[in-house]
């Protein structure tokens, strides 16, 4: 462990500048701490770090084992990996007796807040305004205000370098038919991203109404259902999937979530690609199968004394319009996907579970306008080692941008996985530093995806040869 960066001159250009800390880029950052030859560091806007506040409910759990922390499968021997987390809290062993693979969601923040704290080289309370290319020096110059505590520009700084990671996260996507509600005061319209922050106020409403049938949407509503009244619920929960469906997990599905076939996807062609990203909702959009048994058994429970729960779960449906009935009632304007048919829902409170966005780069990106090179719909191209695709003066000069969560659209569904974060950093690094400082395996699944190219299989390993025993001895 290296707890001294390399001094860095003002006018000298890093190596690597991320912008942005959240756990993908806070990954990046803990693989490249060990690497002494590396001058690296990492801006956030954000006064500390935080994952999704609004969704550490209590008991939910993230839907990767805790192996899939920022640094164990790149390497199992960090510092920063959790299970050295536990250990500098005293708790390896609770945590061994726990026996539990998938940890919960408030402990996974708790430990990318444990390593945000002791790394160094990370800057909060840091905006990044802007990034240009500088022709004369070969260099990217990063310009950024430094904030006070209370988010006000303190200082402004410039700082260069020849590599940048764009680590800037994803926002709250709210359908177009339901911004008005989000934006207009009154009755509560919450994104499901900020559900802990008005909990008390959705709980009290007379009746609530949950869009979205993710795993966000699943644990809001069973968080709602557990904490009403048992004939008293009034709970809707409404989604446009044909059913509230379990979220594929088995062994072989699972292997969509591997370098093997980040690479497979990547070497298809635009029109498949796109293709194929309508037709994998289940591998990441839908509901964990713990959290639909919960559910359900929360439901059962309160039959038992006769009569149903005052809850309406209707799967296949998509909201066309909503208004305010005055101030204090919201109408929901509703179509059934299969059936055609056509009602209204009027509600109390809304709960929007309708996912996240990846936050646009166009503002960032501006200065290289003219550098970026994109595809037939108008998105950036993103070669296989995570880079964008730039202008040869660029890249020429050996300077790159690289993306972080912002590239499903060339690498597939396992771009949002916390699974692929440490393979990812490492590979970012390993092409940054032009060496193999992490290696990296050459097959990660049992599946093979195409057939143009033979699965590769490491060799068997020789067994030892034994020594044969000596007669008498």
């Amino acid at each position: 462990m290296n707890p001294h960066p390399p001094h860095h001159e003002p006018d000298a250009p890093r190596d690597l500048v991320g912008i942005g800390i959240g756990p993908f880029n806070l990954s990046l950052a803990a693989l490249a701490q060990p690497l002494t030859t590396l001058d690296a560091v990492f801006y956030e806007q954000r006064p500390t770090f935080g994952w999704h506040p609004g969704l550490l409910i209590d008991g939910a759990t993230i839907q990767v084992p805790f192996l899939a922390d920022l640094v164990t499968l790149a390497d199992p021997a960090s510092h920063w990996s959790f299970l050295n987390y536990l250990k500098a809290r005293e708790r390896l062993f609770p945590f061994y007796f726990a026996e539990r693979f998938h940890i919960q969601r408030a402990e996974y923040d708790a430990y990318c807040r444990w390593v945000a704290e002791n790394l160094p080289g990370l800057h909060f309370h840091h905006q990044v305004d802007a990034v240009r290319f500088n022709p004369e020096r070969d260099v990217f110059e990063v310009d950024f205000t430094q904030l006070d505590s209370d988010g006000e520009a303190e200082a402004l700084g410039r700082t260069y370098t020849k590599n940048i990671v764009l680590g800037i996260g994803t926002e709250p996507h709210v359908p177009e038919p339901l911004k008005p509600l989000v934006e207009a005061p009154g009755v509560p319209v919450v994104h499901a991203g900020d559900y802990l922050a008005h909990r008390q106020t959705l709980l009290a409403a007379d009746h609530i109404t949950v869009v979205g049938s993710g795993q966000s949407g699943a644990e809001v509503f069973l968080d709602l259902l557990r904490n009403r009244p048992t004939g008293h619920e009034g709970l809707h929960w409404l989604g446009r999937t044909e059913a509230f469906a379990p979220m594929e997990y088995s062994k072989l599905g699972l292997e969509h979530f591997t370098p093997d076939y980040t690479r497979y996807f990547h070497a298809l062609s635009e029109s498949v690609r796109d293709r194929l990203g309508t037709t994998q909702w289940q591998l990441h959009r839908g509901i964990d199968a713990d959290t639909i048994a919960a559910i359900h058994d929360e439901l059962y429970r309160r039959t038992l004394h006769g009569g149903w729960p005052d809850t309406v779960l209707t799967p296949g449906v998509r909201v066309r319009t909503a208004g305010r009935i005055a101030t204090t009632k919201i109408e929901l304007h509703l179509e059934h996907i299969q059936q055609g048919t056509r009602s209204r829902l009027t509600t109390d409170a809304v709960v929007l579970a309708t996912g996240h966005r990846e936050r646009p780069l166009d503002r960032i990106l501006a200065g290289l306008d003219p550098y970026l090179r994109r595809d037939s719909r108008e998105r950036l191209r993103v070669d296989e080692h995570f880079r964008l695709v730039l202008d040869p003066s660029v890249s020429g000069a050996d300077c790159h941008v690289y993306v972080q969560n912002a590239e499903r659209h060339t690498h597939g569904v396992g771009t949002p996985d916390l699974g692929l974060a440490a393979w990812r950093s490492a590979t970012i690094l390993n092409t940054v530093t032009g060496k193999d400082a992490y290696p990296l395996p050459a097959r990660t699944a049992f599946t093979t995806f195409g057939l143009d190219h033979r699965a590769q299989i490491p060799s068997a390993r020789q067994a030892p040869t034994l020594t044969p025993l000596l007669e008498g001895r």
